[in-house]
C-alpha cells in the first residue's frame, strides 16, 4: 500500500494557524497532504509519579495501536514532559521506518526557561520536532550535519541551529 498522507493527532486544543503553520513546513518537505485530527488517550496511564514525567515509549506503543494505518505516517502532538529512561526528558520519539511517532512542545516554548514568549521560534522548533521524528519513520537515522533537521540534539538551543530541512544527503535517503 502507497503512503497517502501524513496525519497530525492532537492531544490538546491547538489555536488553527498555530497547526497551519506546522502543516505548511511539514508539507514543503514530504510533499504529503497533512491532516489533523483530535485524539484522546488518557495520559494519567502513562504518568510516572518518582519522575513526574510522561513515558514517551509507552505512550509511542499506544498511539500505534489506537492510531495507526498502513497509508499514513502519525505524528501525537502532546503538551506534557516526556521521557525514556536513559534520556532526562525528550522532545519526540519514533519507530524508526516505522509508522508513528510522537512530539511534545512542552520543553519547547522560552517562557519554560524564564525567557520572553516568541510564538514564531516555538512554531519554528515544533516544525523541526515533526519533520524530525518523521525522518525517523522514514528510515533516517541522526545525522552529523549540524544544520540538519536529523541531527539528534539534547537542548531546546540545539534545535534553533537546525534548519526545517534535511542537508542533501539525509534529502536522498529520504525512502518516501
Amino acid at each position: 500500500m502507497k503512503l497517502q498522507h501524513i496525519n497530525i493527532i492532537s492531544f490538546g486544543y491547538y489555536d488553527q494557524d498555530f497547526l497551519k503553520v506546522i502543516t505548511d513546513s511539514i508539507y514543503r518537505e514530504f510533499l504529503l497532504t497533512v491532516q489533523i485530527n483530535d485524539g484522546h488517550i488518557d495520559l494519567s496511564d502513562y504518568y510516572d509519579p518518582a519522575r513526574r514525567q510522561y513515558d514517551a515509549n509507552k505512550l509511542l506503543y499506544q498511539l500505534e495501536k489506537l492510531y495507526a494505518s498502513e497509508e499514513t505516517k502519525t505524528i501525537g502532538l502532546f503538551n506534557v514532559d516526556l521521557f525514556i529512561p536513559i534520556f532526562t526528558y525528550i522532545f519526540g520519539q519514533a519507530f524508526l521506518g516505522g509508522r508513528t511517532g510522537i512530539v511534545s512542545f512542552f520543553r519547547l516554548s522560552n517562557e519554560r526557561y524564564g525567557i520572553e514568549a516568541d510564538k514564531s521560534l516555538l512554531l519554528d522548533r515544533i516544525a523541526k520536532e515533526i519533520i524530525h521524528e518523521l525522518g525517523h519513520t522514514f528510515g533516517l537515522i541522526h545525522c552529523s550535519v549540524t544544520d540538519c533537521v536529523m541531527r539528534s540534539v539534547t537542548y531546546v538551543e540545539d534545535i534553533d541551529q537546525k534548519n526545517t530541512g534535511f542537508c542533501p544527503s539525509c534529502k536522498s535517503a529520504l525512502m518516501l
